[in-house]
């Protein structure tokens, strides 16, 4: 008997993309260019190589069959970022997964990857998966189609998810939307009672033979991977109440995004073809490469291979900004390669570092609160360093210190950086006499160079920051500001991009309110 599932489906080994370009990486060295289906060798290397690197959980395996390899090649391959060439029956990377590899930004290339996703798809229809054909939706546009929309007060929760909307949004026409806006004012309005009678059966799990003791909890676990995913692409975020939002300073961008009007990727059933055209990455309209011409593996190629597999595991935990003989050092004794392979490597393939790597992992330290605040005070320390080259030093461990301490000799300035870890800070009267009494008078004074100006970065801020900032700014003299953890990843983006030095710095940390992202 053939099971379909009558409601969105995501696959989800792990509930978070964080981890998607290292299990690329080691996918890439494991598995490309080589024959997936039937070769259960390869599996099994493959599953062991994401233990090794503490990607997945070590099993005892008694099968020996690799189905967790299988979870995790179909994982990247419902994103796009792999396909098997037909020809050949070898996996290849599309543009999308060439890209991350490439160190581009994963979290551009998730996004254009996660809003491109769509109902019916390559994977969708696979047989081990098939989702209902009654659905032709990009599920995550949808969402922000939802929370954009006043009338729900521009938010959901995972249970409205879960109940109403990845079991009855099937289509993007307005009728079928504006059904789902009316369902979930319903459902805030009556709960589980507007429900339709039949709902355990009508959506029950694929495995299921029956009924079941919790009829929901499977619909729970794909909302809650849903919001995951629409998390990484830092467009919308849960807020302390748990509701899924979009952030302020990316409203601007999501609005371009739904106005942006995009035809559905046809021919799901022939896996190439589909697979190709839905893995175009953010700077391609198309793939037009000639995959046919073979290649003779060597032991370089290899090498090869595994470098790349630990600059991006490097690239992910820490901002790179250029290769270094310290990075140098790590992943030769990481590899076990040959010092001049590994600089080669590194030099052709990464000169420019990959610091867009790093924003993942940044950006979620701004919404952790106080529990991780070191380790968010630490990075931001990092990446002005790395970034834009600034002197710093994080004394936030320090009595009545600010976290941050930036320092330019080029234009002999300085500038107090405060990180607060949360969705919506607020300058407390606290933080306040902090900065105006403590913070403020003891970087005027007897300093290497004067106190340019002060800042606040946080995931993002209260009504009244700017007010707030001004008081500041009128009490000391001293220029201020705050800034979004989403505007400095847009700066440091900027930084290289458009030849910015340490005055622009100056001037946008110097603005006396919150730093926009016209000001960047």
């Amino acid at each position: 008997m053939i099971i379909i599932m009558n409601y969105w489906w995501v696959t989800r080994p792990k509930r978070k993309l964080n981890s998607v370009p290292e299990i690329l990486a080691t996918f890439a060295e494991i598995s490309l260019d080589q024959e997936w289906q039937g070769y259960r060798d390869t599996h099994l290397s493959l599953e062991e190589a994401l233990e090794d690197a503490g990607l997945k959980r070590i099993g005892e395996r008694r099968d020996r069959t690799g189905g967790g390899a299988r979870t995790y090649k179909a994982w990247i391959e419902s994103l796009g970022l792999i396909f098997t060439q037909w020809s050949t029956k070898q996996i290849k990377l599309t543009l999308a997964g060439e890209a991350i590899m490439k160190g581009d930004p994963p979290v551009e290339v998730l996004k254009h990857q996660v809003l491109k996703y769509q109902f019916p798809s390559a994977f969708s229809i696979n047989p081990r998966i098939n989702v209902s054909s009654r659905f032709r939706i990009r599920p995550f546009r949808f969402l922000l189609r939802l929370l954009s929309d006043s009338r729900i007060e521009r938010y959901l929760t995972e249970e409205e998810i879960a109940k109403i909307i990845i079991v009855e949004a099937d289509k993007e026409t307005d009728a079928c939307y504006n059904y789902i806006v009316r369902r979930i004012i319903e459902f805030r309005n009556y709960g589980d009672s507007c429900l339709d009678t039949d709902f355990s059966t009508k959506y029950r799990p694929s495995k299921s033979k029956g009924e079941t003791k919790n009829p929901y909890r499977h619909l729970y676990d794909i909302s809650n991977t849903i919001v995951n995913w629409i998390e990484y692409t830092q467009l919308a975020k849960r807020n302390d109440e748990g509701l899924l939002v979009i952030l302020e300073d990316k409203r601007e961008e999501v609005e371009a995004i739904l106005a942006e009007t995009l035809p559905f990727i046809d021919r799901p059933q022939d896996h190439e073809y589909f697979q190709r055209k839905f893995g175009v990455d953010p700077n391609h309209t198309k793939d037009t490469r000639n995959l046919l011409e073979t290649k003779t593996i060597t032991h370089i190629m290899i090498a090869e291979q595994k470098v790349k597999q630990a600059f991006i595991a490097e690239s992910l935990h820490r901002p790179i900004s250029k290769i270094t003989p310290d990075l140098i050092d790590r992943i030769t004794e990481q590899t076990g390669i040959e010092a001049k392979i590994v600089e080669d490597t590194l030099q052709k393939n990464y000169s420019r570092g990959a610091i867009g790597s790093f924003m993942v992992e940044y950006f979620e330290m701004a919404f952790k609160g106080r529990d991780e605040a070191t380790e968010f005070e630490l990075a931001t320390a990092e990446l002005f360093k790395s970034a834009f080259g600034l002197t710093t030093e994080h004394i936030g461990s320090k009595s009545l210190m600010p976290d941050v301490l930036v320092l330019s000799d080029q234009f002999k300035y300085i500038g107090i950086i405060d990180n607060k870890a949360y969705s919506s800070y607020s300058i407390t009267n606290d933080h306040k006499n902090r900065m105006m009494y403590n913070y403020i008078p003891a970087y005027k004074k007897e300093q290497k160079y004067p106190l340019a100006f002060f800042s606040y970065i946080a995931g993002g801020f209260g009504t009244n920051i700017d007010s707030q900032i001004k008081e500041i700014v009128d009490s000391t003299n001293i220029n201020g500001s705050a800034i979004s953890v989403s505007n400095v990843i847009n700066l440091v983006t900027n930084y290289q991009s458009k030849g910015y030095n340490h005055t622009k710095i100056k001037n946008i940390f110097s603005i006396d309110r919150q730093v926009l992202i016209s000001d960047l």
